[in-house]
């Protein structure tokens, strides 16, 4: 009984961070690359024409493709147009 009780408050945490993530939409009619940094750790991240990727569950820094440098807290939503992001 304990057990089952644990897991059903165990498993909402776990699926928290996802739910947080920073929305991302490409709007341009080509894949963008971005720059994700998050814990020291950085990674290129493509995203294709008129996709969507979820990022930066506990925040990072984003780079863009025109050079703007944004930090992210992990809610946000942010449109990719003509290589600039705009944060909603």
């Amino acid at each position: 009984m304990m057990a089952r009780f644990a897991a059903v408050l165990l498993v909402p945490l776990l699926a928290a961070p996802a739910a947080h993530a920073a929305s991302i939409t490409n709007t341009d009619p080509a894949a963008v690359v971005l720059v994700i940094t998050e814990s020291g750790q950085r990674v290129e991240v493509v995203v294709d024409a008129g996709a969507s990727e979820s990022l930066c569950p506990s925040g990072c820094f984003m780079t863009t493709p025109d050079g703007d440098r944004i930090g992210l807290d992990g809610g946000e939503t942010i449109d990719i147009v003509k290589g600039s992001a705009i944060v909603k």
